[in-house]
């Protein structure tokens, strides 16, 4: 996968938009951070991930999953993109888009489902 694919998926849904954040790519939803690529032009910094989850990821997919001193404490993993595949980043970053979104942008997403 590459960023412009996460972006692909992500404009397709209500309220996100393009942006930036330290100088890198990224995705906002209602001007907050939904997703940015790392400055290694490889890596997606997702938000949302709680430790314990974070951990299962990087235990059992230590090529795609990992995390930096710098996020140890926050609730983030960081992403190959390069290894990844649409499957296991989607659904990270949909439940991501769905905690920012308006109620009434969820509302009218899901029913036109």
């Amino acid at each position: 996968m590459t960023f412009d694919d996460i972006r692909k998926i992500a404009l397709l849904w209500p309220e996100v938009e393009d942006g930036t954040s330290y100088g890198t790519p990224a995705l906002k939803v209602r001007k907050k951070l939904l997703v940015r690529l790392k400055e290694d032009g490889d890596s997606l910094v997702m938000f949302g991930v709680p430790h314990d989850e974070r951990e299962m990821l990087v235990e059992s997919q230590p090529k795609i999953f990992y995390f930096t001193d710098h996020y140890r404490d926050y609730p983030t993993v960081l992403i190959r993109l390069s290894k990844a595949k649409r499957g296991t980043v989607e659904p990270l970053l949909r439940r991501q888009w769905r905690r920012l979104a308006s109620k009434k942008a969820l509302k009218e997403y899901d029913a036109n489902l």
